[in-house]
């Protein structure tokens, strides 16, 4: 894959860290985002966020780039049509149509609503950049999160993986055979055809997941690796 999460969170400069810091410290900075309703704080949250991943954890700007796109083109999406229908407050701009015009309050909202979100995913993304899953899922039960929250997010985590690398097998496949190179029609019925034969592989690795499963005797609680703490993984703290 042109993108995999998992390989940057398993490779990065601060992988092998105290995975508690990293989990606890993104918790927080959501949350402050979440309740602050200041932009310059969500702002400063977006800065420092990306300069931990930039500087500190040297995931590459390019790979960066790629995990906020598709969370920036919602948020921006969603932020535009609050803008244009939020009608309260007095007007900026009025386009005379229905009411769709731009006032003081839409845009104060549509605002807050941008910077919030995206300071909220570049927080999250420190912690899913930086801390392989295994380490995530070994400080939530250390917290006593339910098991069954855990399972379930292991195996979202793995589906994810397997729905992309489906999806990219596919699209290779069109390419190869010229399935996007027609008219936009031609594009469209390639894309379509993906997407149901992407239901019906999907259908078949969950059942290969279960059949996986049930070969190694899953009985409904999946164990959860526990980092090594010792020295050896802190020779700094040796001397």
């Amino acid at each position: 894959m042109e993108f995999d999460i998992d390989f940057i969170a398993h490779t990065n400069s601060i992988a092998d860290y105290n995975p508690y810091v990293k989990v606890i410290g993104s918790i927080i900075l959501v949350l402050s985002a979440l309740f602050i309703n200041n932009n310059y704080y969500s702002i400063f949250i977006i800065i420092l966020s990306s300069l931990l991943l930039l500087a500190l954890a040297r995931v590459s700007l390019k790979d960066y780039l790629k995990f906020l796109t598709i969370p920036f083109a919602f948020t921006f999406l969603t932020c535009i049509f609050m803008l244009f229908f939020f009608p309260s407050g007095a007007y900026i701009w009025n386009s005379g149509f229905f009411g769709i015009g731009i006032t003081t309050e839409s845009l104060r909202v549509s605002l807050l609503t941008f910077f919030r979100v995206f300071a909220c995913f570049s927080a999250l993304g420190f912690m899913s950049l930086t801390t392989p899953i295994t380490d995530v899922m070994f400080v939530l039960r250390s917290f006593y999160v339910p098991k069954i929250f855990c399972e379930i997010a292991v195996l979202m985590y793995n589906a994810i993986f397997i729905f992309l690398d489906s999806i990219e097998v596919m699209r290779n496949a069109q390419k190869t055979r010229l399935g996007y190179l027609g008219t936009f029609m031609e594009s469209m019925k390639s894309f379509g055809s993906m997407f149901s034969n992407l239901f019906l592989t999907s259908l078949e690795k969950s059942e290969t997941l279960q059949r996986t499963l049930d070969s190694r005797c899953y009985t409904g609680e999946l164990p959860v690796y526990k980092p090594d703490r010792s020295k050896d993984s802190y020779p700094e703290l040796v001397n």
